[in-house]
């Protein structure tokens, strides 16, 4: 463990858990670690990190145990300036974080782009997997669709790229605006996704996150090829009905190749369905 000073933007009553860090050649990357049982593995998107899960967790860790990762660039990790953020990256450090822990009987919960990494994963390893929740996510090639051709070349090119550098674009507008019309995120939490007083350069994650919507078709295509592997786990879809990036197109992948699954469908739930209703994923877990 490395002892580091938190944030002073850290509300360390809403996220009590102890730091732990996993070297990777990127730097340190932090993740939580709570509790005993088997596991359950937390995969953040854009622009979390294990904070949108702390609900989860206090709950989950009191009979098992939690592991959620921020990936390289994100949350209380390193984050580099000189480093290239590629999903396909971000996968090895979650793999092998992951393989030093030594896990067996585990559960994937993942919302955004924790999607193609935890199938990454679950691909790499079936044997070890004992259930998946899925939460608003996808890990399939999407250029032939408007809705994230637009986004990604948006908010992953050139103006997209100035804005959220210079003004923090995507922890502060889009994290606001993906939220769902049934709450409103509160200015104490909506902190937690933009973190006040950041470096310009520690925001470079969550500007290539959307360009790689796009950018990493080759790779999301390699891993809907290997589909099959997965497609017998047991499985929980727990879906926001009023996301602005995956909607009922996404939902229909996911309920026609899982073979084995449950459906919650989350009225006036946005895209965060871990942090907008933590207590429909705990229920999914606990089923």
């Amino acid at each position: 463990m490395t002892n580091r000073t938190r944030p002073s933007w850290l509300d360390e009553k809403e996220y009590p858990f102890k730091d732990h860090y996993f070297k990777t050649p990127q730097g340190d990357m932090h993740y939580v670690d709570e509790g005993t049982g088997d596991p359950i593995v937390l995969l953040h998107g854009n622009p979390g990190w294990s904070f949108e899960y702390r609900e989860i967790i206090k709950e989950m860790s009191k009979t098992q145990r939690c592991i959620a990762p921020d990936y390289i660039g994100f949350g209380l990790s390193d984050k580099p300036a000189d480093w290239d953020y590629l999903p396909i990256h971000h996968t090895k450090h979650v793999s092998n974080l992951l393989d030093s822990l030594n896990l067996d009987n585990i559960t994937l919960v993942f919302n955004d782009w924790g999607g193609p990494f935890a199938m990454a994963y679950a691909i790499k390893h079936p044997e070890k997997i004992k259930k998946l929740v899925v939460t608003n996510s996808w890990f399939w090639p999407v250029t032939h669709i408007p809705n994230f051709t637009r986004f990604s070349g948006m908010a992953g090119g050139p103006i997209g790229k100035f804005f959220t550098l210079n003004f923090n674009m995507i922890g502060k507008v889009l994290s606001k605006a993906a939220y769902g019309p049934k709450k409103k995120m509160p200015e104490e939490v909506r902190k937690h996704y933009y973190m006040p007083h950041q470096e310009k350069t520690a925001r470079k994650g969550t500007w290539v996150f959307p360009r790689e919507i796009i950018g990493s078709t080759a790779w999301l295509q390699v891993l809907w090829a290997q589909r099959d592997r997965i497609e017998h786990i047991p499985t929980a879809i727990v879906w926001g009905d009023s996301d602005i990036a995956f909607k009922e197109g996404e939902l229909k992948v996911w309920t026609d190749l899982m073979k084995n699954h449950t459906l919650t469908i989350l009225n006036k739930i946005g895209h965060y369905p871990p942090e907008e209703a933590p207590e429909e994923v705990i229920k999914a877990l606990k089923a």
